[in-house]
């Protein structure tokens, strides 16, 4: 099951539903290992480096590698960390990779939160994020974010 809703001009929200316990859907979110395995939009790119730094006000920087060769890097700090019910952490683009960011090469930071709840043996994701700076750069983490989660499926 599979739902993305645009909840305004600056925020999406995302839920799945995952065959796995909540815990190891938390953990494909926190250890570098697991989230090498899924983190990218499609299955044609790579993530050879993730850093994690798992506590409050830690950061995480995330590398991955398009079809073309391009790096794209994002990362942010860790605002809240309820193991295994819930994260929050802020996310801006490295070098230019601003995905419909007001001006080329501008920093927008925003705001992710994902919760996971407990269904009977499965884990219901829900994902928000928020404080977009336009409509563009909302659309296209809405199309990244859903290529993203349909990979963490195969990776839990």
């Amino acid at each position: 099951m599979a739902n993305s809703t645009a909840n305004s001009q600056t925020s999406i929200q995302i839920t799945k539903i995952y065959q796995a316990p909540r815990e190891k859907v938390f953990e494909a979110w926190t250890t570098p290992e697991a989230l090498k395995q899924w983190f990218g939009p499609s299955d044609d790119f790579k993530t050879p480096s993730v850093e994690v730094d798992l506590r409050v006000g830690g950061k995480y920087r995330i590398q991955m590698l398009a079809p073309n060769g391009e790096s794209h890097i994002v990362g942010g700090t860790y605002k809240e960390i309820s193991a295994p019910g819930k994260l929050v952490f802020t996310w801006a683009w490295e070098a230019g990779g601003g995905c419909g960011d007001t001006e080329p090469g501008a920093t927008t930071e925003t705001l992710v939160t994902v919760e996971f709840r407990n269904r009977d043996g499965e884990t219901e994701m829900v994902l928000t994020h928020e404080q977009f700076p336009n409509p563009e750069s909302r659309e296209k983490h809405n199309e990244g974010w859903g290529g993203c989660l349909d990979r963490l499926r195969t990776a839990i």
